[in-house]
């Protein structure tokens, strides 16, 4: 894990509050669909801080940031969590969150996930990069996420603009990726979940956009790997909470506080198969095996915030989408 997040996480969370007489008697958290937390946790805060902790589900990281851009003079919550370093700016730029700003939580590696079973019965040899995925022997495989409404999504797509020498060959190469039968879901759920065929539920594309820990919960009976990960240029996601305006800025940031410690960074990797912020805790022994950090990243250092609404105008132009 990179120094820099460390150093960053306790820099922020020395600026929050210590616990203090600020108990409130509910407090809400807006998260992305694909957040957990455990009944124990959420036990464990209870009992900590005083208060009832009620979790909102707002959808993909996309559509929870649009709702919270629109409800931020009437907000939906208190805290929320999973706002990513693709979709940050919004928040600032609407100026969502109150005294407080985000703070780093996790992180994940955006990279492909490949069907080991499928590529074997097809004798099909498993691409070693993204790029290759627009060969014709690769076509009709792919499942992406929609990068108008998926953080996972628009992390790729920040890759893309960033792994070729200009914005015309990155656009031709998601042409190229078009005309070979890639399939665009709504949500990283739908993509994994129902369309890729190396996970429950048993879809049709053998090759799905996810994470490069996302294998480690996918094994077959006798411990084997169902998946492997494609981890050359991923994109490095990280995930921030934050107090939204009007709230109660002291209770939310002890519930910030609280994912910042032991107990909530520890249950990241089994519960969301995220890397905690926090270089300290330990990870589970299979992630040394099976779900590894990417090999190398790309796209983190472009102006994201600059280019955003003209990369998804150039993507939705060549997908024929709606914003």
């Amino acid at each position: 894990m990179k120094r820099i997040f460390a150093l960053l996480t306790v820099a922020l969370s020395l600026g929050l509050s210590a616990c203090t007489n600020s108990t409130v008697a509910k407090l809400t958290l807006v998260a992305h669909d694909s957040f957990v937390m455990s009944d124990e946790l959420i036990a464990e805060y209870n009992k900590t801080f005083g208060s009832e902790l009620t979790i909102v589900r707002a959808g993909d990281v996309g559509e929870m940031t649009g709702k919270l851009a629109l409800t931020k003079d009437a907000r939906i919550g208190d805290v929320v969590y999973g706002i990513d370093n693709t979709f940050a700016s919004v928040i600032e730029e609407n100026i969502v969150l109150g005294e407080n700003k985000l703070v780093p939580i996790n992180f994940a590696d955006i990279c492909f996930n490949v069907d080991i079973q499928y590529f074997k019965e097809k004798n099909l040899a498993i691409p070693d990069h993204w790029k290759e995925l627009i060969q014709p022997k690769y076509k009709n495989l792919t499942v992406i996420e929609n990068p108008n409404l998926s953080s996972t999504g628009l992390g790729f797509l920040v890759s893309t603009f960033a792994a070729f020498s200009s914005d015309n060959e990155t656009t031709a190469w998601w042409q190229s990726f078009k005309n070979n039968g890639v399939k665009v879901a709504a949500s990283w759920e739908d993509a994994y979940y129902t369309d890729f065929s190396g996970s429950a539920g048993k879809g049709k594309y053998p090759v799905v956009l996810s994470y490069s820990s996302s294998p480690a919960d996918e094994v077959d009976e006798n411990g084997n790997a169902k998946t492997v990960a494609l981890r050359k240029d991923c994109f490095r996601q990280i995930e921030y909470a934050g107090v939204l305006k009007n709230s109660n800025y002291q209770a939310g940031e002890e519930l910030i506080n609280f994912m910042l410690g032991k107990s909530f960074q520890e249950a990241l990797p089994s519960a969301m198969y995220v890397y905690p912020i926090d270089e300290t805790v330990a990870l589970p022994e299979s992630w040394a095996l099976r779900a590894p950090a990417a090999i190398s990243t790309i796209g983190g250092d472009l102006d994201i915030a600059k280019n955003r609404s003209g990369w998804l105008a150039e993507y939705n132009r060549v997908f024929d989408l709606a914003p």
